[in-house]
Parts: C-alpha cells; structure tokens; sequence
C-alpha cells in the first residue's frame, strides 16, 4: 500500500466519522420542530431513491433484484434503517442535550459491541485482553450515563428508559454491519441501497401506524421547510457521502486500520456541543477517553496477534 492510499483513506474515513460526529448536534437543532420519527424516515427516504438512482447507473437494472434474498435484506435493513435511526434519535430526544454526547459515545462502543454479538451469536469467544478492553469501554460508558449521579441511575431514573432505546439502536447497526457479510458477493453499494429501501419501508409503516393512531402528527410543508437545514445536512453529508467515503475508506485502509476513525465522532461531537455552549462533564471526558483507550488498546492487540484480511465491507450510516 503506497503513502498516497493511506493518505487518502485516512482522509475519506475522517470526513465520515466527523460528518457522523456532527449528525447528533444537527439533528437536535431539528427535533425542536420535527419529531424524530418523521425527520428519519423524511431523511432515509431521500436517502434511498438516491441510492437506488446510483445503484441503476453503475451497476444496472440487474442489481435492483433481490434474487430471494429479501427477508434477509428486510431483517438487515430493519436493524440499520428502523431499529437504529427511530431508537438512537428518539433516546436522543427525550434525554435532551446530555443524550447528543451519549448518543456519539454509544457510537464510538460499536466495535466492542460487534465482537459481543459475534461471541452471542458465532460462539467466537474473544481473548481475555479482548474482553478486559470491553470492559473498560463499558465502565466509560456508563460514566457518560450517569454523569457521576449512580444511585439514582440504578435505582431506574426517567433516564434509563431513553438508554436503552439508544443502546438497542446501536446493537441494531453492529447486527446491520455483521449481516453485511452475507452479502460478500454483492458491491457495498448494491447491499447499501437494497437493504436501505427495506427498511426504511419498515420505518414509514410504523410511522404511518403511529399517526393512524394519533400518537404522531404528519409534519405541515412549512414543519419540514423550516429545518431545511439539518435534513440537508442528514442527506448529502451524514448520509450519502459518509456511507461511500467511509466504504472507500476502509478499501484502502483495511477495516483494522480504518476503524480506529470511528474515536472523531464523540470529538466531534464534544467539539460542537462547545461550541453551542453546552456544558461538557468530567464523566463526559473521561468516560470518552476510556473508551478510546479500549478500542485504540485493542487495535493494536488484535495487529500483533493475527493479520486480519482486508474487507470490502464495513459499519456505516
């Protein structure tokens, strides 16, 4: 791999994992006019005929066929599109500006996540360091939880339900990402696109259902005209070139290197929310810190113990 690769790979995965790092702070300025349900599937939406109007120029009218394989790519996509984006912002939301960090934080833990769900779901026991360095990743996420404050954090505070809703969204992106391989024979583009459809025809039925039963209520023209903005930004930056530049990225990268980009999405995220004037705690920092130090910690235990092939596939939003 040449210096000229590297360079550019490293410069692809940063702009996704900053312009991932940025979506929370964005999408919290939208949420004061736009619920979260509707602003994702407005968001995914748009997401998805763009992808599928790119998937039909470079690879066909072939590659829009499901080749019975589509309760799989349902499931998938579900996980991605549904579980992750309604969970993820609808905790964000209710927990204010202290679930924007926790949201990125949570971000930053997939990786320990995904090796996890691969011991649930695989058997692939990891090595005792591996599992120290989950450990360590948890003890720094649940500062960031509880800010300090962990009594009342256990004895079920109105901040644990939102938690869960965005620890459930993320473990939806980890099965996401991890079914990916199933789907080694297709481009990342053709998994992207296909799986992305579904499941945001999953999020538009349960937001449908929802205001069927006026637990929602459809946004006017000017509601969405008004955060114009942030959905913009959702689209192109956070949604359409993050997922190919983090894609190409990791091609040139290999996912052991180009996952340590991931570590800029909660500084990003720390770095906007300073800027906005909101206030960033000791257990925000250093819950932060442990964290990257577990993942860092466990890149470079994994680097000197096997050589891990590179990947055409890789976590992205």
């Amino acid at each position: 791999m040449n210096k000229q690769h590297l360079i550019k790979g490293a410069f692809l995965c940063l702009f996704a994992s900053v312009a991932w790092g940025a979506m929370f702070p964005v999408a919290e300025n939208a949420f004061v006019h736009l619920d979260p349900f509707y602003f994702s599937v407005i968001r995914y939406t748009v997401v998805s005929l763009i992808l599928l109007a790119l998937l039909w120029i470079k690879e066909g009218k072939a590659a829009l066929r499901l080749e019975g394989r589509g309760v799989s790519l349902w499931f998938f996509g579900t996980m991605a599109f549904t579980i992750y984006n309604l969970l993820v912002f609808w905790g964000q939301n209710q927990l204010g500006s202290s679930g924007v960090i926790l949201a990125s934080v949570m971000e930053a833990l997939m990786p320990m996540l995904s090796v996890l769900v691969l011991w649930l779901y695989r058997g692939q026991k990891p090595q005792p360091f591996t599992i120290g360095c989950i450990a360590l990743a948890l003890v720094g996420c649940f500062m960031v939880i509880t800010k300090g404050d962990f009594r009342s954090f256990l004895l079920g505070g109105d901040r644990l339900f939102p938690v869960l809703l965005i620890l459930l969204g993320v473990l939806g992106w980890v099965i996401y990402t991890i079914g990916g391989n199933q789907f080694g024979s297709w481009s990342v583009l053709r998994y992207s696109a296909l799986s992305c459809v579904l499941g945001t025809a999953t999020s538009l039925t349960i937001v449908l259902l929802l205001t069927a039963l006026g637990v929602l209520r459809v946004p006017t023209l000017e509601t969405i005209s008004s955060v114009g903005l942030e959905l913009s930004f959702m689209i192109i930056f956070a949604g359409i070139l993050a997922l190919l530049c983090w894609n190409a990225g990791i091609k040139l990268l290999s996912p052991i290197n180009g996952i340590l980009f991931i570590n800029f999405v909660p500084v990003t995220t720390f770095l906007i929310s300073l800027a906005q004037g909101h206030s960033i705690t000791v257990y925000d920092a250093g819950g932060t810190f442990f964290i990257i130090m577990a993942l860092i910690s466990n890149n470079l235990f994994q680097r000197r113990r096997i050589k891990l092939p590179v990947s055409n596939r890789a976590a992205s939003h």
